[in-house]
């Protein structure tokens, strides 16, 4: 239902020659996409690139593999998430921080995870896009990270001695 009040955002101008993007803010994903250079196109590129490198990677790989069963539906969630965080689309209807909370991941893992996505961002993007999309990852980042921080503490549940 709420994909059917997603509306055309009229990206297929003949000045950009730019591909068609279905969007909740069309007026607010176009000026974006003017911004930045990026495209829906250029996210999927970018996504599926960066979960590439995290599947090879020898310390993200496998936390990924033994929660990931079937990779292409992760993907198109994955490509529907940076879309409404980089293109304010609306196409991602889900809550992360629940699905990451419980991760066994640390500081150096959120880390790593950004050093990739950085350097996929700055091979798939241009400039302004990567910087863009870089930014929301890094605070994407440091939320998902505190989240678990909090699971964990929240999980210890000791009770102080006072002695």
């Amino acid at each position: 239902m709420q994909r059917e009040m997603l509306r055309e955002a009229a990206m297929a101008d003949t000045q950009t020659d730019r591909p068609r993007i279905t969007s909740a803010r069309p007026e607010m994903t176009r000026a974006i996409m003017d911004k930045t250079g990026l495209d829906q196109g250029m996210l999927t590129d970018l996504v599926h690139q960066f979960y590439g490198k995290i599947r090879a990677d020898a310390v993200l790989g496998p936390i990924f593999a033994s929660r990931i069963a079937e990779w292409e539906p992760h993907l198109d969630r994955m490509v529907a998430f940076w879309s409404s965080v980089a293109l304010m689309t609306g196409q991602y209807h889900g809550a992360p921080v629940p699905a990451h909370a419980h991760l066994p991941v640390k500081r150096l893992h959120f880390d790593h995870w950004l050093s990739l996505f950085r350097e996929t961002a700055n091979e798939t993007c241009p400039p302004a896009g990567a910087a863009h999309v870089i930014e929301r990852a890094e605070r994407i980042a440091r939320s998902l990270h505190m989240a678990v921080e909090d699971t964990a503490r929240a999980s210890l549940k000791t009770i102080p001695n006072l002695r």
